[in-house]
């Protein structure tokens, strides 16, 4: 993309976090290459990207959409009018912003949105963040130019010659954590002589690992390990309350949130986390030995598929939801007791990274404009 007018891009999608965060890492790029350019995102209304896209700094347009409920729901008599009227007002912004290519990462607004745009035959193209394409992408497949995804094997929901293998983007602050051993240490004030298992349940927090922990906390104490344990927001005061009420658990810091995602991964020797597409992407470059805890409560179980992607090559453990409140602790501490096994662990999931995702994402929407 050379010279002339500054370029316009339309980026759509939302409804969560693993929507979001790579489409703001992308918006980055572009504004990285083209500080000119002009940058619009069209997210659901009442949902997260209408708070977290401003707070970044770009602007951005609301739909009146939401999902189509699975279960039987009278909320499913609205949506038919919702997609026509949503359409119609993505037309609308078509028309007004003129864009030069257009971007769908899933959720509710990329639908309508993605459809108006190959409707007006204005350069598409989408990207999965799931081994299990998500239904909006689905449907939008034969319509796009290009198609990012972060795992192998899409062929079998889109067209084999639209897809590009990119990763997902992720934070990069992530990349050089050997770096970074001794300041997370001192910040999270751990000792360099005893092993670190960090444990993530998200940012609202995982009820399943949670009570899992708090049932093994004695077996975590005799086992001489620290912890930095991510509770959630929802669960971190009831947590916090139920580990003290079993007395003295030195060495378990029990922790609403991490802000320093770096240093928490740059302290540890194992982490255990749900398998979400960007988690796990992360998790990929931090390059340690991982058991995922995938979480049952999402469309499609997606999160079992993405954690199969890596325990089928041997890059990462899995215990299932399940499995977890008997089996979760026991398996990571004798995974702890197995060095060469956590070296093999920590070898294959680092071979799986593709730090330089966002950046290849942005090249092939250089070439769709191209």
């Amino acid at each position: 993309m050379t010279g002339g007018k500054p370029y316009r891009f339309i980026i759509s999608g939302g409804g969560t976090g693993g929507h979001i965060y790579p489409a703001l890492a992308v918006a980055a790029e572009i504004r990285r290459r083209y500080a000119d350019s002009k940058i619009l995102f069209v997210g659901a209304q009442g949902k997260m990207e209408m708070t977290k896209v401003p707070e970044a700094g770009f602007e951005i347009r609301g739909l009146w959409i939401s999902g189509f409920q699975r279960s039987l729901s009278t909320r499913n008599l609205m949506f038919p009018f919702k997609l026509i009227h949503s359409w119609f007002a993505a037309r609308n912004i078509l028309r007004e912003f003129k864009p030069d290519a257009v971007v769908g990462f899933g959720g509710y607004a990329s639908g309508p949105m993605m459809l108006a745009a190959t409707g007006r035959r204005i350069p598409s193209m989408i990207q999965e963040q799931n081994s299990y394409a998500g239904l909006t992408n689905r449907k939008l497949g034969n319509r796009v130019e290009k198609i990012c995804v972060a795992y192998e094997g899409m062929e079998k929901y889109f067209p084999k010659d639209k897809i590009e293998i990119t990763g997902n983007p992720v934070r990069k602050d992530i990349i050089g954590l050997e770096t970074k051993r001794q300041q997370a240490l001192t910040h999270f004030g751990l000792d360099d002589d005893r092993p670190v298992v960090l444990i993530l349940g998200g940012s609202l927090g995982a009820r399943t690992i949670n009570n899992s922990v708090l049932s093994h906390l004695q077996l975590l104490k005799d086992a001489n390990v620290q912890v930095l344990w991510q509770t959630g927001k929802f669960y971190h005061q009831e947590m916090t309350e139920k580990a003290s009420a079993q007395g003295d658990h030195a060495g378990i810091q029990v922790l609403e949130f991490i802000r320093e995602m770096d240093l928490a991964y740059a302290a540890s020797d194992i982490v255990i986390s749900r398998a979400g597409a960007l988690s796990i992407s992360e998790l990929c470059l931090a390059g340690k030995p991982v058991v995922f805890v995938p979480s049952s409560n999402v469309a499609e179980d997606h999160q079992t598929k993405n954690a199969k992607a890596l325990t089928s090559k041997g890059a990462a453990l899995m215990v299932t939801d399940e499995q977890a409140p008997e089996q979760l602790i026991p398996t990571t501490l004798e995974l702890l007791s197995d060095s060469k096994q956590m070296d093999e662990l920590a070898r294959r999931i680092k071979a799986m990274a593709k730090p330089r995702a966002t950046e290849d994402i942005v090249n092939e929407l250089e070439k769709i404009i191209a």
